[in-house]
């Protein structure tokens, strides 16, 4: 009997020593007493959702072209530092570019009475957008198209060949191009072949994506702006399909949407977008619920950062009763954002029960070490 009154008093005294009881979070009454009137910052706006007006308007997606400097369609055959040009010079009569140079005037006209042509070295042009032409001299030639430095080249050996004829063509393209990389098949240069391929376009011709399309992003970089535009969204909205330019730089980048769950709910963990669009309800039903043990299903929580008329930052939680059958109407319509928290309320009337639980837990030893000594003691009678 005195080893029972001893565990007894040692349970008791541990019990006393709690001051609070296990929780998840706190209670809707805590979350809602907590916004009007935080410890540090101003109030934060909570928002009930009761009717179809108090849903927010779900975000528009900035058109990249808003994003990015307007740059017209520039020839396919525009050259620029860097691209290599095939240059052909064809000549008739008196040469200045044959292949039997210390024959006289004379003698090119009797042995080769045709046409001749001679194709010069592959030509770079240099980092000032010059080339160098024999006879001709060094020539400016960048932001021209091909038939421009045909031309120039023409007037250039006018005086020093009979009607010589300029073929160029471009042996290698710099200009023309764009950088791919990520998440394509075959990253690298890629050419511009008629300058109004558009991003879709693009990322077929580098062998299409890798990866899952609802978790990619694509920056498009043009000069020292940039535009994001995610696959699906592309996909579903074709006015996003934006169409490339020579110089553009496009990254894909695996970069998943996801929101949080926390609280008392079936399940806490961060979830990713399983489409471009997820409802509030179907949120709710990948927690797996409240937990019927620990939650309230009236206290329904999400918190997301938004912007004011002056385009700050504001957190702002929607506060959704579940209790009430319009809700689930409402969570149908209310749309998931990225990196938003759904929060599941604890109950309050769970404390109880909890302090039940735990008191049955701490008395449970008290019958072990009871049937113990009752076991000792009819032994030793």
């Amino acid at each position: 009997m005195q080893v029972k009154n001893s565990v007894f008093l040692a349970l008791l005294t541990g019990l006393a020593g709690c001051a609070t009881l296990p929780s998840s979070g706190p209670t809707g009454r805590q979350i809602e007493k907590f916004a009007v009137a935080p410890k540090n910052g101003s109030p934060i706006q909570i928002v009930s959702i009761s009717a179809a007006p108090d849903i927010p308007a779900t975000a528009d997606i900035v058109p990249p072209t808003t994003q990015l400097p307007d740059q017209a369609p520039s020839p396919t055959d525009m050259v620029g530092p860097g691209d290599i040009l095939d240059i052909s010079i064809y000549e008739a009569g008196v040469t200045l570019f044959a292949s039997n140079s210390n024959a006289s005037p004379l003698a090119q006209m009797t042995n080769n009475p045709g046409v001749q042509v001679q194709k010069l070295p592959p030509t770079r042009i240099d980092d000032q957008g010059d080339i160098a032409i024999p006879y001709a001299g060094t020539l400016h030639v960048a932001g021209l198209t091909t038939g421009e430095i045909e031309a120039n080249i023409r007037n250039a050996l006018r005086r020093l060949s009979q009607n010589p004829q300029v073929i160029v063509t471009l042996g290698e393209t710099i200009t023309n191009s764009i950088i791919i990389g990520g998440e394509v098949a075959k990253p690298g240069r890629l050419v511009l072949h008629t300058n109004r391929e558009s991003l879709s376009d693009v990322i077929a011709l580098a062998g299409g994506y890798r990866g899952n399309s609802k978790d990619l992003m694509a920056r498009i970089m043009r000069g020292t702006s940039h535009a994001d535009v995610r696959i699906n969204d592309m996909v579903e909205n074709p006015a996003l399909d934006v169409r490339m330019r020579p110089g553009d730089r496009l990254m894909l980048v695996d970069d998943p949407r996801t929101y949080s769950i926390l609280g008392a709910s079936g399940r806490v963990e961060q979830v990713p977008f399983r489409r471009s669009s997820v409802s509030l309800a179907e949120a709710v039903a990948t927690a797996g619920g409240t937990n019927p043990n620990l939650g309230d299903p009236a206290a329904i929580f999400l918190f997301r950062y938004t912007q004011d008329k002056q385009g700050k930052e504001v957190p702002v939680v929607y506060h959704l009763n579940m209790m009430q059958t319009g809700s689930y109407f409402l969570a149908q319509k209310f749309t998931m954002q990225d990196k938003d928290v759904l929060y599941f309320g604890n109950a309050a009337a769970n404390q109880p029960s909890k302090l039940v639980q735990l008191i049955s837990q701490l008395f449970s030893p008290i019958l072990t070490v009871t049937s113990a000594v009752s076991v000792i003691q009819n032994s030793n009678n």
